[in-house]
C-alpha cells in the first residue's frame, strides 16, 4: 500500500516471453496486486510467467481468444474491480515502461487532484532524441486528432499505454464501450471526458532497445482519424447539446452554416465563370470572402471555448526523475 492506497497493476502480455519476467520483478513493493493477462499469446507468456515467478502478488489470466492490447487491458480492469483496489495502473510487458516511475504516475490520483493519469514523453526534449521518427511523427499527428475528440486539448502522447486511474472513474466509464485494439487508450481519454474526469500527463521516458512494437503508426492512422471523427462528433452532442447549452452551442452551428455557405458558393461562382469566362461581380466575390470570414470567426469563437472547459492540470516538474 501507498498512502493508504491500495495499488493493483494490469500487465497485458502477447509476445512478451522474453521481457515480461523482468517487468513484474521490477514493480515496486508497494504494489499490491499485479494481474498479467495473457491475450492468447503464442509464446505463452502467461504460463512462463507462472513457472518463474513466485511472487504472491503476481495472478495470471488467460483470454481464450485474442482480444488486442485494449480487450487484454479491460480483462485485467475487470478483475481488479472485482478486489478492493483504489488504483489501477497499466503497464506493458515489452519493457519499454520503466516499473519504477509507478510512483510519479499515481502521485496525482493519491493526492487527488487527478482522476486518471498516463504518461507524456514529448513534455522533455531531451527525452525525444531516442524515440524512431516514424514513431514521432504519428504519434504527434495522433495526438492532435485525440484533442479533438477527447477534449482534452492539454494531453499528449495518446498512444502512451503507462496510464492509472482511479476506482471510481474506472466503474463509471463502461468498459464493454470501449474499442479492444489499439483505440484503446484514445477511446479512454473519450469516455473520460463524458465523465468529466480530471485527466493528468505525467513526463517519462521511454525505452527503446530494439524491441518490436506490433504497433504500425502511419498504417493505423486512417483507421484512428475515422473513429476520431465519430467520437468528435459524440462528444459535441454530449457535451454542447444533450448534457449542457451554452454560447459555443450557437457559435459552431452558425460558424458551419456560414463557411460551409460562402465555400459553396465560391466554388460554384468560380466553375460558372471558368465555363463562361465572363467576370464575376465584385459585390458577388465580398460576399463570399465575408460569409466565409464570419464563419471561420464563429469557429474559432468554438474552438476557444472547447479549448478552456477543460481544466487543465499540471505534473509538479520537481517529481520527475
Amino acid at each position: 500500500m501507498l498512502n493508504s492506497e491500495v495499488i493493483c497493476v494490469v500487465v497485458p502480455c502477447f509476445r512478451v516471453k522474453h521481457e515480461i519476467c523482468d517487468v513484474i520483478n521490477a514493480i515496486p513493493e508497494y504494489v499490491d496486486h499485479i494481474l498479467v493477462v495473457d491475450d492468447c499469446c503464442p509464446e505463452f507468456s502467461g504460463r512462463f510467467v507462472q513457472q518463474q515467478i513466485k511472487d504472491n502478488r503476481v495472478e495470471v489470466l488467460f483470454n481464450e481468444v485474442n482480444l488486442g492490447v485494449g480487450g487484454a487491458v479491460k480483462r485485467g480492469y475487470e478483475e481488479a474491480l472485482a478486489r478492493d483496489v483504489t488504483i489501477v495502473v497499466k503497464l506493458d510487458g515489452d519493457g519499454q515502461m520503466d516499473p519504477s516511475l509507478i510512483a510519479y504516475l499515481i502521485h496525482p490520483l493519491v493526492e487527488r487532484v487527478a482522476d486518471y493519469t498516463k504518461g507524456n514523453r514529448f513534455i522533455y526534449l531531451d527525452d525525444l532524441s531516442h524515440m524512431p521518427t516514424t514513431r514521432l511523427l504519428g504519434n504527434a499527428v495522433l495526438s492532435f486528432m485525440t484533442k479533438f475528440s477527447s477534449g482534452y486539448w492539454h494531453i499528449f502522447d495518446p498512444t502512451n499505454g503507462y496510464t492509472a486511474v482511479r476506482r471510481e472513474s474506472l466503474m463509471q466509464l463502461g468498459l464493454e464501450k470501449i474499442s479492444n485494439r489499439y483505440f484503446f487508450e484514445s477511446d479512454m481519454l473519450f469516455r473520460l471526458c463524458l465523465q468529466h474526469s480530471l485527466v493528468c500527463d505525467v513526463p517519462m521516458k521511454a525505452k527503446y532497445e530494439g524491441e518490436n512494437s506490433s504497433l504500425r503508426i502511419l498504417k493505423i492512422i486512417p483507421e484512428f482519424l475515422w473513429k476520431h471523427f465519430k467520437n468528435f462528433g459524440k462528444r459535441i452532442f454530449y457535451q454542447y447539446y444533450l448534457q449542457d447549452f451554452s454560447i459555443a452551442s450557437v457559435e459552431l452551428p452558425i460558424g458551419v452554416l456560414l463557411f460551409g455557405y460562402g465555400a459553396t458558393n465560391g466554388v460554384l461562382v468560380w466553375l460558372r465563370a471558368a465555363n463562361t469566362l465572363e467576370p464575376t461581380p465584385v459585390g458577388t466575390l465580398m460576399l463570399i470572402a465575408t460569409t466565409m470570414l464570419i464563419g471561420v470567426q464563429f469557429l474559432l469563437a468554438f474552438l476557444s471555448f472547447d479549448i478552456n472547459r477543460t481544466q487543465r492540470i499540471f505534473f509538479p516538474k520537481g517529481q520527475y526523475k
